[in-house]
């Protein structure tokens, strides 16, 4: 009769397909990134105005383009022209998600003032109280 042998157990940990998801989900990421700031091409007018201090909170942007099309930054289909309707009820939504959140207006320069006001009025009736509007600062 042959002796038994004790084997040693093996208390390494295989790290190689760790590397590899890590690898995997790298690549995704950096193909998402840039993804993800995507948004609609307003132009702003240019002011001299203060930059806002930094906070937690990622601000509501609403943009409205030049033909007064409405935009919000929360979402999907953030590209995609709203309603004031819905516009007013997902505000509604992230406000009492998110009591404190900022909402700042980026009206294009060229788009009629009215629509700026309508836009601010669907804010109001949705329960914000202050937005900020957004300026690009004058070049010198």
């Amino acid at each position: 009769m042959r002796p038994r042998s004790r084997r040693k157990v093996m208390s390494e940990i295989n790290v190689v397909p760790y590397i590899d998801v890590m690898l995997v989900l790298l690549v995704i990421f950096m193909i998402t990134a840039p993804l993800l700031s995507q948004g609609v091409a307003v132009e702003l007018p240019q002011v001299p105005s203060q930059p806002m201090p930094p906070t937690n909170n990622e601000p509501v942007i609403i943009s409205v383009d030049n033909h007064g099309n409405f935009f919000i930054n929360y979402g999907e289909a953030q590209d995609k022209p709203i309603n004031p309707g819905t516009l007013a009820s997902r505000v509604a939504a992230l406000r009492k998600y998110k009591p404190t959140i900022p909402v700042f207006v980026k009206g294009d320069k060229d788009v009629n003032y009215g629509r700026v006001v309508e836009l601010m009025a669907v804010l109001q009736a949705s329960g914000v109280e202050g937005v900020g509007l957004v300026t690009e600062p004058l070049e010198r």
